[in-house]
């Protein structure tokens, strides 16, 4: 081969570039490496530090058509060649030789169509644009990476696969939309990879994870997988069509939240977690006996910290690798559709960690986040706030909400930390916030953003629904966006769970001073779409658990437990249940341990466990309990001023009023004998349910039916005489 001068080699560059791009310090690396042509010359550059000799060679003829001399001892290497066919780099390691394409011979990938709409945030698949995506190019197989970074100088990949040298992988900036992309050839999934970057003054920051990543490595790891493109063979079609089909929810809807890491734990393994596989083999099938319609999972993106429970997210587009991969994670998925089950994920848009390696000062700037901590802080969390005042990062998170959603299959994302986003006051004190444009408290670009979010989810996923944690009176979180709603399809009732646990919490005696908190819930019911929670945050920081909130001896405690849940499944409004209170756990949730399952060797806690099961068949199996959740006319107080006897009794009826239910609570220990409720519909009514069984643990007071009577009662002209068991819900079905 014909060897060249030196100025040869350079032609078209300048020492200081030469001397840029050695150090890692040059922002369009595609001006100097790759192939170019210079006239009749045709030179070609590569910068590979450490490597000994370098040829170029043809692809299809397997012809060595140049030698590269070193022009640089940092590594930069240049020859001249005669052939413009596609090219190869046969490299000669100190231990090895290998052979691959030249990333600087390809052309952007990332087309204006898709950067525009990057720009504009309305990208809704970014997971499959930015990010690590396997693909094949010009024959090639490879990885493209592609990350938003609009003020950075130099942005590499780095990866096992060019030892974490930023100078092997620097990008090409694609500055319409401030993304960096580049084609890593005969790389394939499994790699892991992080992006290092130089800020605005050239300032090294932190090696960066993938804010796109599909997979992740298991923490305390923090580097990005390249996740496999190949598609999941899916076996829920028809699940998948059957939730679309049913928009309105109108049915059963009974919610089993679960912290995957603490449900199970393998002691003899070191007290391991289940992984994915495992948990399609145990929680499926245990939730499926105990007539759960959903499971909801506590965040399951990748987050960094498992103290956080996940709702310190970094991984927006990855299931966390603490339980297995994203093929497994999607088998879980198909496992519980094959059984019937719905999946609802929590999802967490109000705020993330400053974790170095993360979404913080990405570019080495507030990119993400907003600049002022007065919108962009967290006190209460120590976390950053999403900016969603611009458009990239709204359309991040949403692009996050449709992966889960369209290509997991997920069928419900459950919003938390709703009230923080949508006031710019909340958790401050006077001159801690900024007021909007109109000097309110009111954040209207969240409020924007849960319109656009929900409109879009509707409109592209229709098997799926939003669920909102919100926790003050905001109007119309449940409204559609059509009439000026926040557009979510279900809002957790806090209101309820704080009234009607601070009244359970009190001594029987007292309860009739506070009869009102057990009742409120109805003044409101249907001004949302409301799922009653009983959720974790109600059982750890010190609160106790549900069976520990109940006051008395622990048969009072069990049948106060007994009474309320009985209560809860009667009234008007979706049912959710943390792990745990179906056994009764005596101790409040420890996310490093287990729910204590050997409480189920107790007869009265394996009848609670039991009372559960039977709640949520009832619930399943009458149209008179599922109606009334979501319309009033579906729904009546037959007794609810009865304070100084702490009894109620709610009517529950189906919309075509054939079939009908009476639950009846009588919250003290006093058995009530032939109380009289009155009634809509005469002639026998059963008794379905009674908490007080013996089998639940209870003492099996109470009668098995009661007959109508001409003896008007309640507004009612017929009425039942009904033995109520102490501390006990009863439910009473007519037959006619």
């Amino acid at each position: 081969m014909m060897r060249y001068e030196r100025t040869d080699l350079i032609i078209g560059t300048v020492e200081e570039g030469l001397q840029a791009l050695v150090d890692g310090r040059h922002g369009d690396p595609f001006s100097i490496l790759g192939r170019h042509q210079y006239g009749d010359l045709t030179v070609v550059r590569v910068l590979l530090p450490g490597a000994l000799s370098v040829e170029v060679v043809e692809r299809d003829t397997a012809k060595v058509v140049a030698e590269l001399d070193s022009i640089h001892s940092g590594g930069l290497f240049a020859g001249v060649t005669n052939s413009t066919a596609p090219y190869f780099l046969r490299i000669e390691w100190p231990e090895a030789i290998q052979e691959t394409e030249d990333s600087y011979s390809f052309p952007p990938l990332l087309g204006d169509l898709d950067l525009h709409l990057i720009g504009q945030g309305t990208h809704y698949d970014l997971g499959r644009t930015l990010g690590a995506i396997p693909m094949e190019v010009d024959g090639v197989s490879g990885v493209r990476f592609a990350v938003w970074a609009p003020n950075a100088t130099r942005l590499s990949v780095v990866g096992d696969f060019n030892a974490w040298d930023g100078r092997r992988h620097p990008m090409r900036l694609l500055p319409q939309a401030g993304v960096w992309e580049l084609f890593v050839p005969r790389l394939t999934h499994g790699e892991r990879y992080k992006f290092e970057i130089l800020d605005a003054h050239g300032n090294m920051l932190a090696q960066k994870a993938d804010p796109i990543a599909r997979a992740s490595e298991a923490a305390p790891s923090t580097a990005s997988v390249i996740a496999s493109s190949k598609p999941f063979r899916w076996t829920d079609g028809d699940w998948m069509a059957a939730q679309a089909k049913d928009r309105a929810r109108e049915g059963a809807m009974s919610v089993y939240e679960v912290h995957l890491g603490s449900w199970v734990r393998i002691a003899e393994e070191g007290n391991r977690t289940l992984d994915w596989v495992e948990l399609s083999q145990r929680l499926v099938p245990y939730v499926k006996k105990l007539g759960f319609t959903h499971i909801e999972m506590l965040p399951i993106m990748e987050h960094p910290f498992g103290g956080s429970w996940g709702y310190q997210p970094l991984g927006l587009f990855a299931p966390t690798g603490r339980y297995g991969t994203p093929e497994d994670f999607a088998y879980f998925i198909d496992r519980c559709h094959a059984a019937g089950i719905g999946v609802i994920l929590d999802w967490v848009p109000a705020h993330f960690p400053t974790d170095v390696w993360g979404l913080a000062q990405f570019d080495g700037t507030a990119l993400y986040e907003h600049a002022d901590p007065r919108e962009g802080f967290h006190k209460d969390w120590n976390t950053l706030i999403y900016n969603l005042g611009r458009n990239e990062v709204k359309g991040f998170l949403i692009a996050s909400a449709l992966e889960w959603l369209d290509h997991f299959h997920i069928d419900a994302l459950r919003v938390d930390a709703v009230a923080s986003m949508l006031y710019r006051d909340y958790s401050r004190e006077q001159g801690e916030w900024i007021p909007n444009k109109y000097g309110g408290r009111e954040n209207l670009e969240s409020v924007e953003f849960f319109k656009h979010l929900n409109s879009i989810i509707h409109e592209r996923c229709p098997h799926a629904f939003t669920v909102a944690e919100e926790s003050t009176a905001w109007p119309g979180v449940t409204e559609s966006v059509e009439h000026g709603g926040l557009g979510f399809d279900f809002k957790w009732n806090m209101g309820w769970m704080h009234d009607t646990l601070h009244y359970m919490e009190e001594d029987p005696v007292y309860r009739k001073y506070q009869h009102g908190s057990l009742t409120f819930g109805m003044v409101y019911a249907y001004s949302e779409r409301f799922m009653l929670p009983l959720s974790h945050d109600e059982v750890v920081h010190g609160k106790g658990s549900l069976f520990g909130k109940m006051p008395g001896d622990h048969w009072q405690k069990m049948a106060n437990l007994r009474a309320y849940y009985g209560f809860m499944w009667g009234h008007p409004g979706k049912k959710l249940m943390f792990m745990g209170g179906e056994v009764a756990q005596v101790t409040e949730w420890n996310h490093d341990a287990s729910v204590v399952w050997d409480l189920l060797d107790s007869p009265d806690h394996a009848g609670m466990q039991r009372l559960i099961a039977d709640l949520n068949a009832l619930y399943s199996a009458e149209p008179a309990l599922q109606y009334g959740d979501l319309h009033p006319e579906g729904f009546e107080w037959a007794v609810s001023d009865d304070a100084e006897n702490s009894v109620t009794a709610m009517l529950r009826l189906s919309q075509d009023r054939q079939s009908a239910i009476v639950v009846a609570s009588n919250m003290t220990p006093v058995p009530r004998h032939g109380y009289r409720i009155g009634v809509p519909f005469e002639g026998r009514w059963e008794v379905v349910l009674n908490t007080d069984a013996a089998i639940y643990g209870g003492t099996n007071f109470g009668q098995t039916e009661a007959w109508t009577e001409n003896q008007s009662a309640h507004g009612k002209t017929a009425s039942i005489a009904l033995d109520i068991p102490p501390l006990a819900t009863v439910y009473l079905r007519w037959r006619g």
